[in-house]
């Protein structure tokens, strides 16, 4: 527990009041299910970039990944070097091609149902299959989220575990359960701004603190050398090839993140992309590599070592010695900023998963708009509950859940996206192997954990190649398919 003082419980409460105050006010605006899930599609250049980033990195980016720099050096470059070239090939490529295939795919909401529209499919198998592994591994996502902010309130306040880890979720799912998409993405907006500040702070006033950076790199020098060689663990043993492929390979999950995929869905208009893509990418390089630095300089400025799952703490230790009072908060007001961005757009796209794909596919084809509305509120509680249950454990690394998550959509979906878009010969029969092949790849190899070989690379090959022969081995697309597929190409994006 961090020394508590007034002034940071200050800066928590106006930013938990703020959020929830966004929340309340997006509950009388959100009245149609496309709004509530999508926003009608109605987000500007601005909130659309810094809500698909901040969704994005979470809780592990101010814990999990300043936790893996502080152990690994700056091999842990390798991750962020992965997440930036991913995040630009993901608005390079997929957001223009996306936002207007969505729209011409029968104004396809999810991406189960961009899928489904895609491919014509009314046996609504490949829909249905989407959302199975759309809720997997939100469960395991979401659970990331509370776990990063059970151990902010632990750290902070010193409130057991369990209860912090409530009281985190308790505030996420009240703002989302109210507002919805707008609700979720102008919180984010709020909170990619904050995350961006503080990331850049904690390292700059910390190097200062210790006399400049070159008398923190010289220090850094002295307790072990090998912090500056990418290609060398701290015990000075080499990094493996594939140790370099998996840490690389995190750039892949960007084409398979359903609640990444939704922000491009929602943009006012493709016309905006390559603004959003402008803002994005220059909040990414400057936040990953301050995230980096954070567990480098971490390193030599505490004078206290961290261990075990404790290494994750080491953003909010120094910003607790380096500021006082309000302005800690506030900086420490990140970090739950971060978590609550990520956790409260994956409980949105599960919501949307189960009253979309589930709920009005299956069971109801006639619900109301307001039915479909509160089927996906139950949902954000139910989900809740759950990931909470998942999280229990203290010593979950946060890094680990969110690697597992990843690698699932990353290969369930990744693959089928990206071929979807670009590639006019693939099947239904294709996209469904694809997803199964690429899901479960993942979700056995974890178990194996073979070769030492994080478990997106098996799992995106194995899904391109389903994809592909059983494309191959099947009936050619309809004819009103291809005439789809053709429009998106002759359409201005």
């Amino acid at each position: 527990m961090l020394e508590l003082n007034m002034g940071v419980i200050i800066a928590f409460v106006v930013y938990l009041s703020a959020m929830m105050a966004i929340g309340i006010y997006y509950w009388r605006q959100e009245q149609k299910m496309s709004q509530y899930i999508l926003g009608g599609r109605q987000l500007g250049a601005w909130v659309t970039s810094m809500s698909a980033e901040a969704s994005d990195m979470s809780g592990w980016m101010l814990m999990g990944l300043p936790g893996y720099a502080y152990v690994a050096g700056l091999g842990a470059g390798w991750i962020a070097l992965g997440l930036i070239l991913g995040t630009w090939a993901n608005w390079q490529f997929i957001a223009k091609r996306l936002r207007k295939y969505t729209e011409i795919a029968n104004d396809s909401l999810t991406l189960p149902d961009y899928l489904q529209n895609r491919f014509r499919d009314n046996s609504q198998i490949l829909r249905v299959i989407s959302a199975v592994f759309i809720l997997i591994f939100f469960l395991i996502y979401t659970s990331s989220g509370f776990v990063a902010g059970g151990k902010l309130f632990n750290t902070v306040f010193g409130i057991p575990y369990t209860w912090a880890m409530i009281l985190g979720a308790f505030v996420v799912v009240f703002y989302t359960f109210l507002g919805g998409f707008m609700a979720v993405c102008w919180t984010d907006f709020v909170q990619g701004v904050m995350m961006f500040f503080a990331i850049l702070a904690v390292p700059i006033t910390a190097a200062f603190m210790m006399g400049g950076p070159a008398t923190t790199v010289a220090a850094l020098a002295t307790l072990n050398a090998e912090m500056f060689n990418p290609f060398t663990t701290p015990e000075g043993k080499p990094l493996s090839l594939i140790a370099i492929i998996s840490l690389l390979a995190w750039g892949l999950g960007y084409f398979g993140q359903p609640h990444i995929l939704v922000r491009f869905m929602a943009i006012k208009s493709s016309s905006q992309i390559k603004q959003a893509t402008h803002i994005a990418m220059t909040w990414v390089v400057l936040s990953l590599s301050a995230a980096v630095l954070v567990g480098m300089v971490g390193r030599v400025y505490l004078q206290q070592p961290l261990t075990g799952s404790a290494v994750e703490t080491v953003f909010m230790v120094m910003t607790h010695d380096l500021f006082s009072s309000f302005f800690a908060g506030l900086i420490l007001s990140a970090v739950l900023a971060a978590v609550m961005s990520t956790a409260s757009s994956q409980l949105l796209v599960t919501a949307s998963a189960v009253s979309q794909d589930f709920y009005k596919a299956l069971i109801n084809n006639e619900a109301s708009e307001k039915q479909l509305v509160w089927v996906s509120r139950t949902t954000v509680i139910g989900v809740s509950v759950i990931a909470i249950l998942i999280g229990l454990d203290p010593n979950n690394f946060v890094l680990d859940m969110v690697s597992y998550a990843w690698a699932g959509f990353g290969a369930a979906f990744g693959p089928a996206l990206v071929l979807s878009l670009f590639w006019n010969r693939m099947t239904r029969n294709g996209a469904l192997a694809g997803i199964v092949v690429g899901g479960i790849t993942v979700l056995i190899w974890k178990q194996l954990a073979l070769f030492g070989l994080y478990e997106i690379v098996p799992g995106f090959i194995l899904s391109c190649l389903a994809i592909y022969v059983v494309s191959i081995f099947d009936t050619p697309p309809a004819q009103v398919i291809l005439d789809e597929f053709e429009e998106v190409n002759n359409s201005n994006i």
